[in-house]
């Protein structure tokens, strides 16, 4: 007997980044992590920088980095809105991390030329990038 599955949808506006059939969805709420399961209870949430992880009826694990958005849950759909969406294997780690010291540096530098809430934001993201980098790596190693 195959496992009940849930049709999952990452989508940004530079276009749909995954499409396809999950038995788990991972996501980070606004409000702390969600695992999302087939029959799940209609839901709608914020979504904060980090990553979405979507287990497939094959096995598979496969990660994104969502730069915040909104979550729609349904009991046989998830629909991820992405402010920004990749798929793990595209982060570009020297990006993230020129990314994050720019945002430190903002943030020291009171008189810059972006608020202390964009710097914070850049920040945010640049840390989960770099967070699920570390994670990959670990499950690999």
């Amino acid at each position: 007997m195959q496992a009940p599955t849930i049709h999952v949808d990452i989508v940004s506006a530079e276009g749909e980044i995954f499409s396809g059939p999950a038995t788990m969805v991972f996501a980070p709420a606004s409000q702390g992590e969600l695992g999302i399961t087939p029959r799940h209870a209609p839901l709608l949430s914020l979504l904060k920088a980090g990553e979405v992880r979507v287990q497939t009826p094959d096995g598979e694990q496969h990660f994104f980095f969502v730069g915040g958005g909104a979550l729609e849950v349904q009991p046989t759909k998830v629909t991820v809105l992405a402010d920004t969406a990749l798929r793990a294997r595209d982060i570009d780690e020297a990006a993230a991390l020129a990314a994050k010291q720019r945002a430190e540096e903002a943030l020291r530098d009171k008189a810059g030329h972006i608020t202390q809430a964009e710097a914070l934001a850049e920040l945010a993201r640049a840390a989960a990038q770099l967070k699920l980098l570390e994670r990959l790596r670990k499950l690999r190693g």
